[in-house]
């Protein structure tokens, strides 16, 4: 699987540290995430950044 999360080419791949930096957040974040989204944002085709939009769901009120 973490193959297909970077592109291979030239000077867009990784490092090692940098592939186990961006590894161990995401686990981290998908550890904690129950409804919601990861995005990773690129930026001259390296990964510059992690959002992580995560959704609430409330309980319907009965009295509503």
């Amino acid at each position: 699987m973490e193959g297909r999360l970077f592109h291979e080419r030239g000077t867009n791949q990784l490092k090692a540290d940098e592939r186990e930096e961006l590894i161990a957040h995401l686990e981290k974040m998908l550890e904690t995430l129950k409804f919601g989204s990861i995005t990773l944002v690129v930026q001259d085709g390296k990964i510059v950044q992690l959002e992580k939009n995560e959704k609430v769901r409330l309980q319907q009120n009965k009295n509503r």
